[in-house]
């Protein structure tokens, strides 16, 4: 499980900001799950974290920095050799001292053998500045690298726990991460690091991507022990579906899927695929994906939750990784949205908790500030969407109501003044 993510220097996110999906330690939490780390100690870590804020205020470019740690792992040995530096850096752009400072990116999370790791690395324009792991198996920290470009010896491995590093500091080059090159050779150490980004962080954006989505959701149609919960899933959607037709296509091609549409099943009408609504469409879309991330226990990443959801499937989407029965693997779920009315449950109460919800907030310099709502120590009984919108917690528009009308209406007048 991915515990806490720092990052630095990425678009917007100037200053160092921290996600956590950690519970403080005087916090407590009904939505958390207790996860045992291999010291016997347990560690309570929230299944699904909101990010909210105005429009432009940097939400998306929380997702992003996690798309582009995970990139740089994957890719910095590979794709990244014919490159003489780093590519698609992306510093803070509104000063120029930012441009000149390196890009910080951190992971603390857990593997299945409860052994807690931390890893990190700082980018510059043509080089890896830094690069560190360090492991928690006795609740102690183990610092198993630390690269220092700056040093004459760049490398140093304390303690001598890596296996072959030697090898991995004379191949390792200086535009890559020493933690991908160990992965290309299947390192029997640090290949486990590697593998996490590899199988976490997955990135899903309604907007984008869907046709490919939805082959992927009609392909689970064919399995029988997934079909049904895909067909489950468009039931309880309330979208009039009673189930799903689906065949194969010659040739490789994109299964042919025909959602049953009435009042019943036994009256129910297959409508051809290109009929259905876009919202349809995009749940659909979603429901392969969320599903896989499920089964799995990965981290997905959903960009703009409710662009093409409906509220109420957005919500659904939260209780699914919310709830123990449907979770099983703990798997984790970070969103970003606009939707305030995600902050309240349809009959009342709370669909996140303080510490669940996360805001964004652009300072004068236009850097993003990023922050839990948990930092306004809510009463229980606050209506956190009301109070929010309200901007009882910073993070939303600051705009009186009618002021844009009044501002076209006068740029309006003044037109009609010159003319």
């Amino acid at each position: 499980m991915l515990l806490r993510f720092r990052t630095a220097n990425v678009r917007s996110l100037r200053d160092e900001q921290e996600l956590s999906f950690t519970v403080p330690p005087d916090e407590e939490s009904d939505a958390a799950r207790a996860v045992r780390l291999s010291d016997g100690k347990q560690l309570d870590v929230y299944p699904v974290l909101g990010v909210f804020g105005a429009n432009a205020s940097g939400k998306s470019n929380v997702i992003t920095a996690l798309k582009k740690m995970k990139s740089a792992v994957l890719d910095s040995y590979g794709p990244w050799t014919s490159y003489t530096g780093i590519p698609e850096r992306e510093p803070f752009a509104l000063d120029a001292e930012s441009e000149r400072q390196s890009t910080f990116y951190e992971a603390d999370f857990v593997l299945d053998d409860g052994v807690r790791w931390t890893y990190g690395f700082e980018l510059g324009d043509r080089r890896v500045e830094a690069e560190w792991l360090h492991a928690y198996p006795k609740g102690r920290r183990q610092v198993w690298l630390d690269r220092d470009a700056t040093r004459a010896s760049v490398y140093d491995f304390p303690g001598e726990r890596v296996h072959d590093r030697a090898r991995l500091a004379r191949t390792t080059r200086n535009n890559a991460l020493l933690l991908s090159r160990a992965a290309s050779d299947n390192h029997p150490q640090l290949s486990r690091i590697y593998d996490w980004f590899r199988s976490n962080l997955w990135d899903i954006t309604p907007e984008t991507e869907l046709r490919d989505r939805e082959n992927y959701t009609a392909e689970q149609l064919f399995d029988a022990e997934k079909s049904e919960r895909v067909r489950e899933l468009l039931r309880v959607a309330d979208l009039g579906i009673q189930g799903a037709e689906v065949e194969r296509r010659p040739g490789g091609r994109a299964p042919v899927v025909r959602l049953l549409h009435g009042s019943d099943r036994d009256s129910a009408v297959a409508l051809d695929w290109a009929k259905e609504s876009y919202g349809t469409r995009s749940w659909f879309a979603l429901i392969g994906p969320l599903l896989l991330a499920l089964d799995s226990g990965a981290v997905l990443l959903v960009d703009e939750l409710d662009a093409s959801l409906h509220p109420k499937f957005a919500s659904e989407v939260v209780r699914l990784f919310q709830a123990p029965w449907s979770n099983t693997k703990n798997a984790q779920l970070l969103f970003t949205s606009h939707d305030a009315s995600l902050l309240k449950s349809p009959r009342g109460g709370r669909l996140l908790e303080p510490g669940q919800i996360w805001l964004t907030e652009k300072d004068k310099r236009g850097a993003t500030e990023l922050y839990p709502l948990s930092d306004f120590d809510p009463t229980s009984e606050a209506d956190l969407e009301d109070s929010y919108l309200a901007g009882a917690y910073g993070a939303v528009p600051n705009v009186d109501q009618g002021q844009i009308g009044r501002k076209v209406l006068t740029a309006l007048a003044g037109e009609a003044e010159r003319s």
